[in-house]
């Protein structure tokens, strides 16, 4: 990657202002190609539009644009930002492949505030700067290498560091950033990412993970202290060995000025989350997701725990990670049924995003590394609205509620976590009326190895029912609450399901 730092994103993203700050931040110059271009015209951009129309203007563009990408100006690099139609250009594009390019997301309402009436050319009609803003947004997303969420003051600035990170990543690695309430962290996703070196770490690396991960993965992460090792396995993400853990940790001297890297897949993401959240009342931790499941779902978001034998994850605590290091070279050492079990949670997360992940899911798409991106970012757009669950990130929850109850019924193990979902899924969505949405999920399950009816008709609907109200989204002594799918990228919460309707849901699973 390497190259330039450049700046790109739709008009009124904050392109400008924040790469201002960047190369401040930095020591270097800035440079912004629309101000090249007025220089170069000597008028307005506005003007150049009216008189001489887009194409000549994007004919100068273009040839501003390759020019400085193509050369390295005297001094240090410059901080570059692009004027948002700069990319339609495909020699623009490919000239892009040599350097590092930030894409700063804007919503369509902030971007149309920002930019209208401000002498915009193409900022005059509501409608047809919607459908640009529409029509560019995938233009952007296949460009960037690092994703950053709704620009506020500071946030390039913040993450310097990671971009800095990301230039010496290695090839093809993308980088998105998470915020949440009580903190953010850099995600990055690609091949051979374990060995990067994360910036900001405090201390001593202490890895904590399971034996079969251990001896597969270990090798690859750098300068590590120590390392604390548990058995693989949901029935081993208990209290107790949580305690083996904290006593490790003792053994070994671990303090507040180290850090842990969770090596692993679910299990061991949220045991090991969960004991450097408590111990000297929390230490920073890395999650490195080596499993579909943790790499498209629970690494993100802070959420930590164990399993208690009357409910799954009913101990624990959020504790955001410090980053997040998605190494898909991992997934290559998955057995297959393990491929299979986190494919329910991408066909969860693409039924809570729609669009594009959606129709790529629905049309029984490749769980590649855009797919684990895309699944990462879902999740990370949920978690900045709603870190503590109090209301939109209960969505997540979508087929957890007797995905997670049938796990406990059935005894942990009986079941993997993405085997017990995507029956939940079912579920969920017979309680939806979506018949032909059941359907349709019912077979991308099949066609992926899961299970669509329970492994034992001996199952009684009213032991799961009475599962499901040990759920943490119950928070009175009313019913706990479902989630609930009105269309794919239309999901709700807190829907009221009467009991009868749970065991029926559950009886046509025993079917």
């Amino acid at each position: 990657m390497g190259g330039l730092t450049v700046v790109i994103g739709f008009m009124g993203a904050g392109k400008t202002t924040l790469a201002r700050e960047l190369a401040a931040a930095r020591g270097v110059d800035h440079v912004d190609t629309d101000a090249l271009l007025v220089q170069r015209f000597g008028r307005s951009i506005e003007e150049v539009f009216d008189a001489e129309g887009e194409p000549a203007f994007r004919a100068a563009e273009e040839e501003v644009v390759l020019a400085l990408l193509d050369s390295r100006p005297p001094g240090r690099d410059p901080v570059v930002s692009l004027g948002g139609g700069s990319v339609l250009s495909e020699r623009v594009r490919r000239a892009l492949g040599d350097h590092t390019t930030v894409l700063l997301d804007v919503p369509l309402d902030l971007a149309w505030e920002r930019a209208a009436g401000r002498n915009r050319p193409l900022a005059r009609d509501r409608d047809a700067f919607a459908a640009l803003h529409a029509e560019r947004h995938a233009l952007y997303e296949a460009l960037a290498d690092a994703h950053l969420p709704q620009a506020d003051p500071g946030l390039v600035v913040r993450a310097d560091a990671a971009l800095r990170a990301l230039a010496d990543a290695p090839p093809g690695t993308r980088m998105a950033w998470a915020h949440a309430a009580s903190g953010e962290y850099p995600v990055f996703v690609g091949r051979g990412v374990l060995g990067m070196a994360v910036p900001g770490l405090p201390g001593r690396a202490f890895a904590v993970t399971d034996s079969a991960v251990g001896e597969l993965h270990l090798a690859s992460l750098r300068d590590l202290a120590g390392v604390i090792e548990i058995p693989p396995g949901e029935q081993h993400k208990t209290l107790q060995t949580a305690e083996r853990v904290w006593h490790a940790m003792v053994e070994q001297g671990i303090t507040r000025a180290d850090h842990v890297v969770a090596l692993g897949g679910g299990v061991v993401g949220d045991l090991a989350g969960f004991c450097a959240s408590a111990y000297q009342r929390g230490l920073p931790v890395v999650q490195a997701p080596t499993t579909v499941v943790s790499q498209v779902d629970s690494a993100y978001g802070g959420k930590t725990g164990v399993d208690l034998p009357e409910a799954k994850n009913y101990v624990g605590a959020y504790h955001q990670p410090a980053a997040v290091l998605v190494d898909t070279q991992t997934l290559a050492t998955l057995p297959p049924e393990e491929h299979a079990a986190g494919y329910a949670e991408v066909l969860k997360t693409a039924l809570i995003a729609g669009g594009p992940l959606w129709d790529h899911i629905a049309a029984g798409g490749a769980v590649d590394d855009d797919t684990i991106f895309a699944c990462a970012r879902t999740k990370l757009a949920v978690v900045a609205a709603d870190e503590r669950d109090g209301g939109r990130r209960q969505v997540l929850n979508l087929g957890h509620t007797i995905g997670h109850a049938l796990e406990v019924t059935l005894g942990y193990g009986t079941l993997r976590h993405g085997e017990a979902v995507g029956l939940g899924l079912l579920a969920a969505l017979r309680l939806s009326g979506r018949t032909d949405l059941r359907a349709l999920v019912a077979e991308l399950l099949d066609a992926h190895g899961l299970p669509t009816t329970l492994p034992t008709a001996a199952v009684d609907p009213e032991a799961i029912v009475a599962a499901t109200r040990l759920d943490k989204k119950r928070t009175s002594q009313a019913r706990t609450p479902f989630v609930l799918v009105r269309a794919p990228g239309d999901v709700v919460h807190g829907q009221d399901v009467a009991d009868d309707d749970v065991a029926l849901a559950v009886r046509e699973l025993a079917a």
